[in-house]
């Protein structure tokens, strides 16, 4: 579906069916997936062109598309490391075919709440240095955790295995319309695998406890705007909310 949104190609005529539907629960979300694209990039070039970070642990990374992480990353500063996580089998399928020649980056087969998996990996081993600082991202994949999941410990899990200086990139689905958040968790929950969940202001800010922003803390396209043409929204049913922050 995201891909889909983002003008891409590998996408099925059943994602696309559940993008006609989604639109129509929530008209914005095509302007919401490009914000989202569009604040990844930001962040990513920020970190590795102005800040440099060369680690960069993209979790949930979805089906590639435009502008993935480790060629904005790459671009800014050539000894940039990538690890992608996600365990859909296409995804990783995928992603392994465009990482084939590129020794700098890794896509690991593995459900991002498996924190102490992940850190165990073959793949972390080679590609993250413990004592340097690493970019951990979470961007457009929180709102696909229910509250069950404990998508707050899960973040603040990841932060404590990072070294000083470290940063982590938050973007989730979030209204402050109580109305409008019940109905877009009912077509959520209507679903035959549960997609996740619409969450407010206030509980996507708690995934920055302990950390220091950089910049606002708020709707994504606000975010570092200054020569990139962001996309604008057309109605606000829902944001991309989130932001960028250190580990002190």
């Amino acid at each position: 579906m995201y891909n889909f949104f983002l003008g891409g190609n590998d996408n099925f005529s059943v994602d696309r069916e559940a993008c006609r539907n989604l639109l129509a629960a929530a008209p914005s979300t095509r302007e919401i997936c490009q914000i989202n694209r569009h604040f990844l990039k930001r962040a990513v070039h920020h970190l590795a062109a102005d800040l440099g970070i060369r680690q960069f642990i993209d979790h949930g990374a979805g089906l590639p598309a435009q502008d993935n992480v480790h060629q904005v990353a790459q671009a800014a500063n050539s000894d940039a490391r990538v690890l992608y996580i996600d365990n859909d089998p296409m995804v990783v399928a995928q992603g392994r075919l465009l990482l084939d020649e590129n020794d700098q980056t890794a896509f690991l087969d593995q459900d991002i709440r498996r924190t102490a998996d992940i850190w165990g990996s073959a793949e972390v081993a080679r590609l993250i240095f413990r004592d340097e600082p690493v970019a951990a991202l979470f961007v457009s994949v929180l709102h696909c955790l229910t509250r069950e999941d404990n998508p707050w410990a899960l973040v603040h899990d990841v932060v404590s295995r990072l070294p000083s200086g470290s940063y982590v990139v938050i973007c989730q689905m979030a209204s402050e319309n109580e109305q409008v958040r019940g109905r877009l968790n009912d077509y959520l929950c209507g679903l035959e695998d549960r997609w996740g969940e619409v969450r407010s202001f206030d509980e996507v800010e708690r995934f920055f406890d302990g950390l220091e922003p950089v910049g606002e803390i708020g709707e994504v396209s606000r975010w570092w705007p200054d020569g990139y043409a962001t996309p604008r929204q057309t109605s606000w049913e829902w944001v991309a909310y989130g932001g960028v922050a250190r580990v002190p």
